[in-house]
């Protein structure tokens, strides 16, 4: 069984920034990508920021711009640092991983149980 805890949300003013922080617990199986959602109230949950295990980003086009996200192989941890943050992009964002395991022949996703972003003046 692996955990993805996620932290750093928190409240903001609008135009501030936040990083979130999520990390595997146990560092165990192979990462083929890590990727940032989010669901606001009443709406569907929606990709972020992706990155796989090669360095390769994906970003909604909504934070272009604005969020960065990034992988600390070392620390099993990918971050995701937001700037110019708007009304809007408040939500519950969620870490997402995808593992493989060569030796259990599988390949399959894992989520947090997500971070509170508020941003409201």
């Amino acid at each position: 069984q692996v955990q993805l805890v996620e932290s750093g949300g928190g409240l903001v003013q609008p135009g501030g920034s936040l990083r979130l922080s999520c990390q595997v617990f146990p560092d165990r199986f192979s990462i083929n990508s890590m990727a940032w959602y989010r669901q606001a109230p009443g709406k569907q949950r929606e990709l972020v920021a992706q990155i796989t295990k090669d360095g390769y980003t994906n970003y909604a086009d909504f934070v272009k711009g604005r969020f960065t996200i990034d992988r600390d192989r070392a620390r099993n941890t990918v971050y995701l640092q937001m700037n110019k943050l708007k009304p809007e992009d408040t939500a519950v964002y969620i870490c997402n991983a995808e593992f493989e395991s060569q030796s259990l022949d599988a390949i399959w996703n894992d989520w947090g149980e997500g971070t509170q972003v508020t941003v409201s003046s």
